[in-house]
């Protein structure tokens, strides 16, 4: 058995799902060692031990701890799109769930740690960009020029729904009688009526 090796291995190469399993296994580990001590404490050694496979697997699947620290990021982003693609909802229910996946334990771990490490690692903190919120920004970008179509694709749904059994939409109130009085019916200021005629007016004068 390998040094490092704590986990029994099958004879001959292994199948793309068990390629996948090891990859997925070390970038865990990767980002659980990297969050807990820091980028540049991190060692490919303490890397190997946490994933339970040789150094040789690392630099083979990577190359070196540059591109294990961008695949995991990248390997993190894409679960969370994963998960928030795909589904008919407003753009403010996907901002919301877009929220809650980066205040999770290792999206915040992991933007600490850029923090700390940018300025010994400034090409590790434009990786850290390109691969992580980039993705984000552009998702919503996306969804924010598909509102238009998303309010009319729902307008038509609505519109296809059948009516029956829907309550006719209620009438518009009838007018009253007219605020204006007619002529013959004005009254003075003070309330007297107004003179119908002359002889009326002749003997109110």
């Amino acid at each position: 058995m390998a040094q490092g090796e704590t986990t029994p291995r099958k004879r001959g190469r292994p199948t793309a799902q068990e390629r996948e399993r090891r990859r997925d296994q070390i970038l865990d580990a990767a980002v659980t060692l990297f969050v807990s001590k820091g980028y540049g404490q991190a060692s490919i050694d303490e890397l190997a031990a946490s994933a339970r496979v040789t150094k040789r697997t690392i630099y083979t699947y990577f190359g070196d701890k540059a591109e294990v620290f961008t695949a995991a990021i990248e390997s993190f982003r894409a679960a969370a799109l994963t998960d928030l693609t795909g589904r008919d909802e407003s753009l403010a229910e996907l901002g919301a769930r877009l929220v809650f996946a980066l205040h999770s334990d290792e999206a915040i771990g992991l933007h600490r740690l850029m923090i700390a490490e940018a300025v010994q690692f400034p090409g590790l903190a434009e990786r850290f960009y390109t691969s992580g919120p980039r993705g984000y920004i552009e998702l919503l970008a996306t969804r924010v020029a598909d509102v238009p179509g998303q309010l009319t694709r729902r307008a038509r749904r609505s519109d296809l729904r059948p009516t029956a059994g829907r309550a006719p939409p209620p009438s518009p109130a009838r007018a009253g009688p007219s605020a204006h009085p007619r002529p013959g019916s004005q009254t003075r200021r003070h309330g007297a009526p107004h003179p119908r005629n002359r002889r009326e007016r002749r003997a109110l004068t």
